[in-house]
């Protein structure tokens, strides 16, 4: 704990720690709460709302995830830069607020502390009178959650994708996740079991689907735009008071890539009522009245930028990022889970169960979630 507050106090050049405790359930990095006193006011001005003790977000970065973490903070910068430039320009109307976490510096105007064992501490502002979801409560919920992914993208829609770093080589480019399930399965083999059957089949059978979107973009049919790259439901912030989306969290994925990621990825996460830590995997179910209000509440805004083509890929993204993941989860499991935080050692398997179920429910739904599209268009 010594270590931590010592961490803490190198982003409040004024102000006490008064308590510093994990925050959230994240699976890469090590996220935690830091409340200090009044004093940090001069220190980081724009951190603070009002008088009395405040927070902001401390993490460590997983580096064996971020090799390049001073690219991480570089398109953080960017990013952050850009929506406030927006929204001051064009503030939101009905008295909404929006917003993403801002960079805070060191008592050094760095934005990020080593310390002597090297690891890579950043700060962030916390979003105040706020909340996050792990599961959708209800087809309100779901709206807000489509909103504010819509509302991230349209901010961003004017921000040249080639000024962010492409700080994740490889994320969410599901034929080089298939290729290295198939080097890490003639690695390590597979214990034979019911589940880990089910899953090796289900990967094969959907193999030759898998490179969908990326040969759509290889032919010039869909472009790349700045994506969140991690846009479930848990990463979007409520307001308290009015259950309105406030803001988008967690954005070390930031980068550019196509927004079809993003909105598979929103649906992927948003459309499982039992969530993707569910142990019942054979129970999930991909809802299609959730995906309306998602999708409706998203196209509210971003139907200003999608193109036809874009339109016309929808349904191969909701379906394709539920098995992206499940993939990945399937993977991290042969090679001894050693991506996914686990707390079990079949952790990562019912994980990726979870997500071929909801594939397969996504795929037994085509022509109702097509119809949902069309509707919206």
């Amino acid at each position: 704990m010594d270590q931590l507050l010592a961490v803490a106090g190198q982003f409040t050049p004024q102000g006490r720690v008064l308590d510093l405790r994990e925050y959230g359930n994240g699976n890469v990095n090590d996220t935690f709460l830091v409340t200090v006193g009044a004093r940090v006011r001069r220190a980081h001005p724009t951190l603070l709302a009002a008088d009395g003790d405040q927070r902001f977000i401390l993490q460590r970065l997983n580096l064996n995830v971020f090799h390049r973490p001073e690219l991480v903070m570089g398109n953080l910068r960017i990013v952050s830069d850009h929506v406030a430039r927006r929204l001051a320009r064009v503030p939101l109307i009905g008295g909404r607020r929006f917003e993403v976490p801002r960079v805070l510096l060191t008592r050094e105007g760095r934005d990020h502390f080593l310390d002597s064992g090297g690891s890579f501490w950043r700060a962030l502002s916390f979003i105040e009178a706020a909340e996050t979801f792990d599961t959708i409560k209800d087809l309100g919920h779901a709206q807000e959650v489509g909103y504010a992914l819509g509302r991230f993208h349209s901010l961003l829609s004017d921000l040249a994708p080639d000024h962010l770093s492409d700080t994740l080589p490889g994320f969410h480019l599901t034929p080089g996740y298939l290729a290295h399930y198939y080097e890490v399965l003639a690695r390590h083999g597979a214990r034979p079991s019911p589940e880990v059957n089910y899953g090796l089949q289900f990967v094969a059978e959907r193999r030759a689907w898998a490179p969908v979107l990326e040969n759509a973009a290889a032919q010039g049919r869909l472009r790349q735009r700045p994506i969140h790259g991690d846009p479930k439901v848990n990463n979007v912030m409520l307001d308290t008071a009015t259950g309105q989306a406030v803001a988008m969290v967690d954005l070390d994925t930031v980068k550019p890539g196509l927004v079809h990621y993003d909105i598979g990825d929103c649906l992927r996460s948003g459309c499982n009522p039992l969530g993707e830590e569910t142990g019942d995997w054979e129970m999930v179910r991909f809802e299609p009245e959730l995906c309306r209000a998602m999708l409706a509440g998203y196209l509210s805004l971003a139907g200003d930028f999608l193109t036809e083509t874009d339109y016309a890929y929808l349904y191969d993204a909701i379906r394709l990022l539920a098995f992206e993941l499940g993939l990945r989860f399937f993977t991290d499991y042969l090679a001894g889970n050693v991506y996914f935080k686990a707390r079990h050692p079949e952790h990562n398997l019912v994980r990726a169960l979870v997500q071929f179920k909801l594939t397969e429910s996504i795929e037994s739904q085509a022509t109702t979630i097509g119809a949902i599209i069309r509707d919206l268009r």
